[in-house]
Formats: C-alpha cells, structure tokens, sequence
C-alpha cells in the first residue's frame, strides 16, 4: 500500500499537518536546523525548502511550520506532493530507526525520559490521558517538564510552540484540569526554550 498524504489546518496559523496514512517514525522529534536534520532523510528534505522553519514528525503525521512571509495557499499542495513522492519513492520505513538517540537529544529534542516523582508521574499520566490526544491532533505535543513549588512547566513542541492559542489552552485547559484532578493550587506554564 503506497502512502497518501493530506494536509491539515492547525489552530497555529503558521502551522500545517501533513498527515499520513501509514506510520513514519517511531520516535516523536522536533527538528529545527539542518544539522538536526542529519540522519531523517524527510527532515532533511523539507527543510532544503527556503519557506520551511521547522518540523514536527510524531507517529503518522509531519506538523511544517512555515515562514510568516508566504500563505498556505502558495505551498500547501506543493509540500502535500513532494511529501507523497518522497514517501513513495523510499518505500515503507521508519525514518528515525537509525538515529542516534544520544546524539539527537540535545540537538534534535527528541522526547527524553526522565525519572519523576510520584506526583510528576501523576501529571504525566493525567496530561498523557486527557490532554495529549487533543494536542496531537492539533498536530503538535505536550510533555511535563517539572512540578516546582505547585507550578507545573510543560513544553510545547509542533503546532503547539508559538501558537497564539497556546496561552488560553494553558489556563483554560491544562491548568483547569489539573486543578480539578490533581491540586486546586497548581500553576501551569510553558517552558521557554
């Protein structure tokens, strides 16, 4: 079966998903330069286009982040195509099999485990069941970087870092329900890279 490709709107307007019908990677990874590129074929491919600044590729879909100096509609069939084609062209694979892990991390961001507390693994586990689903969707991710002092960091990666929506889904949203499922007092803030 051959990979199709459908493009996506994302509530960041400089975001586009680029959806696929089969999986692409089985590791989440934001890539932002071309040296964090090296290894992705696709990354690498993509970001040689002078309008894309950065890539979101988790599970089956790539979130493209584009230069505010174009409109979607100058480019969106022309990325949906091109990915389609690469895709094709070099078969069914998982395109962050053979990258290095160690390497990537402090460069490519690829979604580090870490020991939590107990309470941080609370967070987690809420975030992962209520809250990531919807993010995903939206073409980005949302991971827990530390519980503080009652003030919960998160880091937003894809469609979700730099989205205007961002701050309201912060307060109204992640920060709501874990008032409600977690503690009435906690705080949530992104983390600022």
């Amino acid at each position: 079966m051959l990979y199709t490709i459908y493009a996506e709107s994302t509530p960041n307007p400089e975001v586009m998903k680029f959806v696929s019908n089969r999986m692409l990677v089985d590791k989440s990874i934001e890539v932002t330069s071309m040296n964090e590129a090296k290894g992705i074929d696709i990354a690498e491919e993509l970001l040689k286009f002078p309008f894309v600044k950065s890539l979101y590729i988790s599970t089956n879909f790539i979130s493209i982040s584009k230069d505010k100096n174009i409109e979607w509609e100058e480019i969106v069939m022309h990325l949906r195509v091109f990915i389609s084609d690469f895709l094709n062209e070099n078969g069914i694979k998982n395109y962050t099999e053979n990258i290095d892990i160690k390497q990537k991390n402090n460069t490519a961001k690829i979604k580090e485990k870490r020991n939590f507390t107990e309470k941080e693994k609370e967070i987690d586990a809420l975030l992962t069941e209520y809250i990531k689903p919807a993010v995903e969707s939206d073409g980005g991710n949302i991971t827990l970087k530390s519980l503080q002092n009652n003030i919960v960091t998160v880091n937003l990666k894809g469609a979700c870092s730099g989205c205007p929506s961002a701050a309201s889904t912060l307060k109204g949203g992640i920060e709501r329900l874990l008032k409600e499922k977690f503690d009435p007092n906690v705080v949530v803030e992104a983390d600022e890279l």
